[in-house]
């Protein structure tokens, strides 16, 4: 085989590879834009009540996290006081 053949399939070997993956990448990004659209159209058509339900989830959600962080927080501030992993959990002090 020539060089100039060499060259040749390694360009097109490489041009191939790059239409591929901007055709794949710009087919994911088309597919993003049609679900946020999608997802846009339903908020604006829900009802009153489903709005509130969707609220109210997040809202549970966010009590859920907030709950996580401050005892999180409390076991930090425990164990800075003194007291060992397993006892911050459970909340005794050491004697």
């Amino acid at each position: 085989m020539s060089q100039h053949q060499k060259i040749r399939r390694f360009v097109m070997t490489g041009a191939v590879a790059a239409i591929t993956a901007t055709g794949a990448w710009y087919g994911a990004g088309l597919k993003t834009q049609q679900e946020i659209k999608k997802e846009i159209k339903a908020r604006r058509e829900a009802t009153p009540a489903a709005r509130i339900s969707a609220l109210q989830e997040s809202r549970g959600a966010l009590i859920a996290r907030r709950i996580g962080l401050e005892r999180k927080i409390a076991e930090l501030e425990a164990r800075q006081g003194g007291m060992s992993r397993p006892e911050a959990a459970v909340g005794k002090e050491r004697r």
